[in-house]
């Protein structure tokens, strides 16, 4: 039977068998895996893949992505070091690997210098805590990479890359979902950021327009770009079937100043979100990605997620009554 949009779980490292028991109790058949813990300098062996594959397999959950390798696999890459073309070979490696471990999408960024947000967290009802950015404190940053990398370097070095990595991924059958750049910022650091607007995207499908190049939708950060345009870009992907899955997360506000928050009380309503994806024919998984810390959680956040999980399931269920 075909698979219809469902809830997922990700956002770890390690696969307990107190994770799996989790995730079967939340209601979910499918969960990702963000940077797995995974033996390897430069590359994923397949016996470590399949080993994931396996485990998964004996709870009866699917493992339907890997999010993420270590940055330094592929650094160079991102930013043109004298050993592109060595880790552009050590990633061909990673993604065959992982086809033949029957893991079928791979996620991966554009962000040499990761994630970025500001301190202190923002305080939400009931004394939650979330993360937030305000770009007037980054402002003056030191160089994350030594010098400036302008945004035409990191687009011809993104397109360098998929030039080589894409046919590797077509015929290993993985897909490779794109993150948008969290936050979604032109430079941090003194990095370019490429990913952070519907035009730069496009941008970056359409020329390598393959089913095996999607995006990993990560509402938050499209929320981050645009409240007002994070519903229509999600229409114009997955009506081109460009969508692999979802970060159903949301924020209160847009760059430059934002707070990530509770599931019910972001910019963009997510009844609007899950309709649109529906109405799109959109087949994939959801999951919580971020989350408020409330009280007495887990550093992971189970409370957290548990209640975010909830409330996906819900708006999938009314969204078949539709």
């Amino acid at each position: 039977m075909p698979l219809k949009m469902r809830v997922g779980l990700g956002q770890f490292r390690d696969l307990t068998d107190e994770m799996l028991a989790f995730i079967k109790q939340m209601g979910a058949d499918d969960f990702l895996m963000n940077t797995p813990n995974l033996p390897g300098e430069e590359e994923w062996a397949y016996e470590g893949l399949a080993a994931l594959k396996a485990k998964a397999d004996a709870a009866d959950l699917r493992l339907m992505a890997l999010e993420n390798v270590p940055i330094d696999f592929y650094l160079d890459v991102m930013i043109a070091g004298p050993n592109r073309d060595k880790q552009i070979e050590h990633m061909a490696n990673t993604i065959r690997n992982t086809g033949k471990a029957g893991i079928p999408i791979l996620g991966y960024h554009w962000m040499p210098n990761k994630v970025w947000r500001t301190q202190p967290l923002a305080e939400l009802r009931g004394g939650a805590r979330a993360t937030r950015f305000d770009m007037k404190e980054h402002e003056d940053a030191e160089f994350t990479h030594g010098r400036v990398y302008t945004k035409e370097e990191m687009t011809e070095n993104f397109d360098y890359y998929l030039e080589r990595i894409l046919p590797v991924a077509e015929k290993a059958g993985v897909t490779l979902a794109l993150h948008p750049d969290d936050p979604p910022v032109d430079s941090l650091g003194g990095v370019g950021r490429i990913f952070g607007s519907f035009e730069e995207f496009k941008r970056g499908i359409d020329k390598f327009d393959s089913p095996n190049h999607q995006l990993d939708f990560c509402m938050g950060c499209w929320s981050e770009m645009s409240a007002e345009g994070a519903i229509p870009a999600i229409s114009h992907f997955a009506k081109r079937d460009r969508i692999a899955y979802v970060h159903l997360r949301f924020v209160q506000g847009e760059v430059p100043c934002f707070n990530e928050c509770h599931i019910d009380e972001g910019s963009v309503d997510p009844f609007e979100t899950v309709k649109a994806l529906k109405e799109a024919g959109f087949t994939g998984f959801l999951i919580t990605d971020h989350v408020p810390k409330v009280i007495d959680d887990t550093p992971w956040g189970h409370r957290g997620r548990a209640y975010a999980i909830g409330y996906i399931k819900c708006l999938i269920q009314w969204s078949d009554r539709l």
